[in-house]
């Protein structure tokens, strides 16, 4: 039988994370989490149900109304974000959410709820989980761990493209205001800030096509897999 590993992928945003935990998942037979969806969902209830974050009680109390699975779906050869049995995997991107999702995710309440749900995620190993705090705070242990960098222009062109297709009228400029905020909360939040663990090995794509990120981080893969 096929030793199964945990594979963690940390980094800053729009370094591409994503796009790469899904393809090594594909690749892998594994199964793809991501974990910043999960975040994302969290922040839409809070918005939707008018919850005070800062309240402790309040947040508490919404926590305990919140589920979160992942579906696969097979038209897309994606897994989806499900809140409370509804389909957000499309809603929790939008621009509103993403300016609320990294103030969100300093609530140690919101952490501890969703890092337990992650975890249980990884009892049987066989995924790939991208975010801020995998391969620190997650699964310290991992057998594989990446951190993903990008020169921040890079990384500004990357989510205008991605944003511009869903919201037009959306400017270059809010987006790297939005970039640069995420990045300090993220990198100077008290509970798991993004930091690369010890053992990750740094991957900065600034340069690489998707295609020689994936052939690099699918190597080390196979060769952690069979050893």
């Amino acid at each position: 039988m096929e030793n199964k590993i945990i594979i963690t992928i940390d980094g800053w945003s729009s370094c591409g994370k994503s796009t790469l935990a899904k393809q090594l998942a594909k690749q892998l037979g594994y199964v793809y989490i991501d974990s910043g969806a999960m975040y994302r969902a969290i922040t839409l209830y809070f918005l939707r149900n008018h919850i005070d974050w800062t309240d402790d009680i309040q947040t508490k109390s919404a926590l305990e109304n919140i589920t979160l699975i992942f579906k696969y779906n097979e038209k897309s050869e994606q897994s989806e974000i499900f809140l409370n049995e509804e389909n957000v995997e499309y809603l929790i991107r939008d621009l509103v959410v993403a300016e609320k999702v990294s103030e969100v995710a300093t609530i140690s309440l919101v952490r501890n709820f969703a890092v337990a749900q992650q975890q249980r995620m990884g009892e049987d190993k066989g995924i790939v989980m991208d975010g801020r705090d995998i391969g620190t705070t997650v699964f310290p242990h991992a057998a594989l761990k990446f951190f993903m960098n990008a020169d921040i222009l890079v990384r500004v062109e990357r989510r205008f493209k991605e944003m511009f297709d869903k919201n037009p009228n959306i400017t270059i400029e809010e987006v790297k205001s939005n970039l640069e905020m995420r990045d300090y909360i993220d990198s100077n939040r008290e509970v798991s800030p993004l930091r690369k663990a010890e053992d990750a090995i740094e991957l900065d794509n600034t340069r690489l096509t998707i295609q020689e990120q994936l052939d690099i981080a699918l190597k080390l893969a196979k060769e952690k897999i069979s050893n």
